[in-house]
C-alpha cells in the first residue's frame, strides 16, 4: 500500500543516518534516480541554492538514491551540496517509500527510482508528498509547502 499524508514515515537507518533521531525537525527526503546526471544535478543544486531558506524553516534536506556512498560523496563534493545523502544500493528504502517502480526508456523496461519528495513533519509523519517530480523549480515548490 502506498504511503499517504499522515502516515508515519518509514524508518531510515544506515551507518551514518537515522531518520528517527531527527524527530522534532522537519525533513525533506528527496529520492532521485542517479547522482551526477542532468535532472538529478539540477534538482540537487536547487536544494543547495535554497538551503539557507530551508535552514530558516528548521528543515533538513536529505538526498536518497540507489548510488553507493562513494558516488554520492563525489557528487556532493563536485557540486558543493551541503546536506546529507543516504545511499540505497539495495533499494530497500526506496521500496519502503514506494518509489522503486518499473520505468521505461526507449521501449526498454527496467526498475528504478521514480523521482519523489517526502516532507516529513516534526512529529515523524508524512506532511506532504511530491510525486513524479520535475527537477526544475522543485526546491522552491517544497519551500513554499513549508509555509502552508
Amino acid at each position: 500500500m502506498a504511503l499517504q499524508v499522515g502516515d508515519k514515515a518509514p524508518e531510515i537507518k544506515t551507518v551514518s543516518f537515522q531518520l528517527s533521531k531527527l524527530k522534532g525537525k522537519r525533513v525533506v527526503l528527496f529520492f532521485y534516480p542517479k547522482s551526477d546526471t542532468p535532472g538529478c544535478t539540477k534538482e540537487a543544486c536547487e536544494f543547495r541554492d535554497f538551503k539557507k531558506k530551508f535552514d530558516k524553516q528548521e528543515t533538513m534536506i536529505v538526498g536518497l538514491s540507489p548510488d553507493k556512498e562513494e558516488a554520492q560523496q563525489k557528487f556532493a563534493v563536485k557540486y558543493g551540496l551541503p546536506y546529507a545523502f543516504v545511499p540505497d544500493p539495495d533499494h530497500a528504502i526506496a521500496e519502503a517509500y514506494g518509489v522503486w517502480k518499473e520505468k521505461s526508456m526507449y521501449g526498454k523496461k527496467y526498475m528504478g527510482i521514480e523521482r519523489t519528495t517526502f516532507l516529513v513533519g516534526a512529529d515523524g509523519k508524512i506532511a506532504k508528498i511530491f510525486a513524479k517530480v520535475k527537477p526544475e523549480g522543485h526546491a522552491e515548490q517544497v519551500l513554499a509547502a513549508l509555509s502552508e
